[in-house]
């Protein structure tokens, strides 16, 4: 099993470090507290975990359905694109500490999880077939993949809020800015990536 655990380590890491929707809420929220991160794993391993059991109870083909992947990149790039609009506009009030975006942390993780139609049929797909790998060795199997997995999720966001809090007052409000505007034109990018996505899958 220990070949089985170390490729799910390299392969959770390399998608949890890469630029989308999660790292940029996670950036900023962080300026609020620096278990933002933290928050966020949770909340996204409330989405992942329910997940990863229907795929185990074979219900993952639902995530198949054109429908349901055109519903979920419409609704879900139509959500994203709204919090990135949102962050954009309260980028200076933040900076100063004098409001927040309007959703906790522990809710953008589930968000931007639950909203994210690639995730969702990355698990569909990829992600099936290493649960069907784990569940070779029974529940015990299972459970250490799902633990595992979730890890590399808690521990990089964590240290991503706890870095960008602790360095926050050291940075220029500039710089502060120009990082929330290129978070919300992430947002922004990715949710009508989403959209697009959603229509082509119409027109086809």
């Amino acid at each position: 099993m220990l070949p089985l655990i170390a490729s799910v380590i390299l392969i959770s890491i390399s998608g949890v470090v890469a630029p989308g929707p999660m790292l940029a809420v996670a950036l900023s929220k962080s300026y609020r507290s620096p278990w933002a991160g933290t928050q966020m794993a949770l909340g996204h391993a409330v989405v992942e975990i329910p997940l990863i059991l229907i795929i185990y109870c074979g219900l993952g083909k639902f995530f198949h359905f054109n429908l349901t992947q055109i519903v979920l990149s419409i609704l879900g790039g139509g959500m994203i694109i709204w919090m990135g609009i949102g962050l954009f506009r309260g980028r200076k009030a933040i900076i100063r500490r004098e409001k927040d975006v309007p959703y906790s942390a522990l809710t953008a993780g589930i968000m931007m999880s639950a909203m994210n139609p690639f995730f969702l049929l990355w698990w569909a797909t990829i992600g099936s077939l290493w649960t069907l790998k784990f569940v070779t060795f029974g529940i015990t199997g299972l459970v250490i993949f799902i633990v595992v997995h979730w890890l590399c999720d808690l521990v990089w966001l964590t240290a991503v809020s706890n870095l960008v809090y602790r360095t926050k007052s050291y940075l220029k409000a500039g710089f502060q800015e120009g990082v929330f505007i290129v978070c919300s034109l992430l947002l922004a990018g990715f949710g009508v990536w989403f959209i697009i996505s959603g229509i082509k899958m119409i027109i086809a």
